[in-house]
């Protein structure tokens, strides 16, 4: 009967143990590195930081001629096709419409776009409480989806991706 109650005790110390292991402030981040495609020489990086609640994006890319790029969030972490379709369509959870993120309606991975300079460098930051990393609500959670770089302007009107061109860059949100 001791070992029983010592057995129970053990296994109640390990459990609490563990839980007070887990990070104290709830914060989760991917680091993922950008596969040029479509015969681009486009590299960088992404991070996305969930913190209490809010999941912050933040992309630094080089190797992009000068101007306007476009970026989302696509269906499949499947990076593997020479020009990026592998990773399917833009990540729509909740099918709405293809538009600009905050202003009309939107897909959840319509993340926009942004200015690359004239050596070709740019960065986008976006933070947002509609993703999570890993957590239970498949109309949040960005794991496993695709992230492209694209080598043109989202207008976002065109049905159903905003006719912004090529995938010249993919990365798989994976762990």
């Amino acid at each position: 009967m001791k070992k029983i109650i010592f057995s129970a005790a053990l296994i109640t110390a390990i459990i609490i143990g563990c839980k007070t292991k887990t990070n104290p402030d709830d914060s989760k981040k991917l680091n993922l590195a950008f596969e040029s495609k479509s015969n681009s020489s486009v590299s960088g990086t992404a991070t996305f930081t969930e913190k209490k609640g809010q999941v912050t994006f933040v992309a630094k890319l080089s190797g992009l001629s000068p101007g306007i790029h476009a970026i989302h969030i696509h269906e499949k972490s499947d990076c593997s096709a020479a020009d990026g379709t592998s990773a399917g369509g833009h990540w729509n959870p909740t099918f709405k419409k293809h538009g600009k993120w905050g202003v009309a309606e939107h897909h959840k991975g319509d993340i926009g776009n942004f200015t690359a300079d004239q050596k070709g460098n740019g960065t986008i930051t976006l933070t947002t409480n509609e993703w999570c990393i890993g957590c239970e609500d498949t109309t949040k959670d960005i794991l496993g989806k695709g992230l492209i770089v694209h080598q043109g302007t989202d207008d976002f009107t065109s049905q159903p991706a905003g006719n912004a061109g090529a995938r010249v860059a993919c990365s798989a949100i994976i762990k």
